[in-house]
Order: structure tokens, then sequence, then C-alpha cells
């Protein structure tokens, strides 16, 4: 019996420690993210939106892809992602109207990994049109068409109405995450990926909750 009290005591702290390690620490507003002072519209209807504004050049944009893609593959069914090009200076408008165009031919899903790995791992300019043009080529895509949808003024004002939104929201760097209009995250806040992700999956709760009346699980 003597024994017992002190493996008792033993397991019980183990527990209590592997307890803790899986608990999420609350998200705290100006620390972990911030309520916008004014919500901006939502395009998801009845799902929770989840808004990344970004930049292909940006080295941390490109650094948080993959564990983003992760992520964003196990969102709840209510809740929707839409990545969104943030034009901050008329250097960053080609890279968005490459996005807008690949998302008009379809490719978009299947080559937007590709397109961070273009200008970060292979150096290439894909801002420079003919260089740009080379490798659609090689992406098996419709050279002609994909110009036709650069070129176009769809995609123009699509690149331009993601910079006001960008601009609605008060961003001033990237990556930058919104959630459902109202609240704004981002690495710089959290400082690591695993906390920004459940900051995230917080948030989503948090606007759940407000969308239903119900409080979160």
């Amino acid at each position: 019996m003597k024994l017992a009290l002190p493996r008792t005591l033993a397991l019980l702290a183990s527990l209590f420690m592997l307890t803790g390690a899986f608990a999420f620490e609350p998200a705290e507003e100006g620390t972990d993210y911030q309520r916008l002072a004014r919500p901006v519209p939502v395009e998801t209807g009845k799902q929770v939106e989840v808004v990344e504004f970004f930049w292909y050049r940006c080295p941390h944009c490109n650094q948080l892809e993959p564990g983003l893609d992760a992520w964003v593959r196990k969102l709840p069914a209510d809740a929707r992602f839409r990545a969104v090009p943030a034009v901050l200076n008329p250097g960053w408008l080609p890279a968005a109207r490459l996005h807008y165009a690949l998302a008009d031919l379809g490719a978009l899903d299947r080559l937007r990994s590709k397109v961070f790995d273009a200008y970060h791992k292979d150096k290439l300019n894909l801002d420079d049109e003919a260089e740009l043009m080379a490798w659609v080529k090689k992406q098996g895509l419709d050279a002609a068409r994909f110009q036709a949808a650069y070129r176009s003024f769809s995609v123009q004002t699509r690149a331009m109405k993601g910079a006001q939104a960008a601009r609605n929201a008060g961003i001033t760097g990237v990556p930058a995450l919104m959630v459902d209009g109202k609240y704004l995250t981002s690495i710089s806040m959290t400082h690591t990926e695993e906390r920004l992700f459940e900051v995230l999956d917080q948030l989503i709760q948090r606007a759940r909750s407000e969308r239903t009346g119900k409080p979160g699980k």
C-alpha cells in the first residue's frame, strides 16, 4: 500500500500534464487577434468566411502556405476559405492578375502552390508577361486563353476589388487572416503557426455562435 500512493500521484500528475498539453489557451483580443472596428461584408452566405490576404512574392506567405493548405482541408462544413491577393502597392498587381486568371481557367486549386514555387524556389519573375507565358505553357494551360483572361477587364476589376477589401480590413502587411469579416489575426500576432491555427479555430467557433445565437462547444 505504501507504494500505491506515490504511483497513483505520479499517474494523476501524468494525466494532468497530458490534458494540459491538449488544452487550447483561449484567444486573447489585442494579443492573438483584433476585432475590426467596422466589420466588412462576407461572400459566403450562411458559411463562416475565412479570408487570407496574401502576396505570392511574400516569403512569409510562401512559408505559411503548406500549413495553411493542410488546415484549410480540415475546415468544418459551415466554414469556407478564400484567398485574396492584397494589392498594397502597384507592384503587387501582376501577381493578383495571375491569381484571378488562373481562377478563370479553373486551374487555381491545382497551380496555387506551384505559383509560390515558381517565385520562391525557381526564382522566376512571373510579373514579366513573357516569362509568365512560358511558365503557363509548361503547366499545360491554353496560353491564348490564359493571356486573354490575364489582360481582361474582369480580372483587373477583381484584382482592384481585392485591393479595396484589404484596405477596408486595414491590412498593412501579409499574410493576414480575417474571420467572418470581424476578426483579424496573423503570425505577427500569434508568433507561431500552431498558435495561429488554434486562434483561427476559436474565431470560427465564435463567429458560428454569433451567427446562430448558440454558445460554441
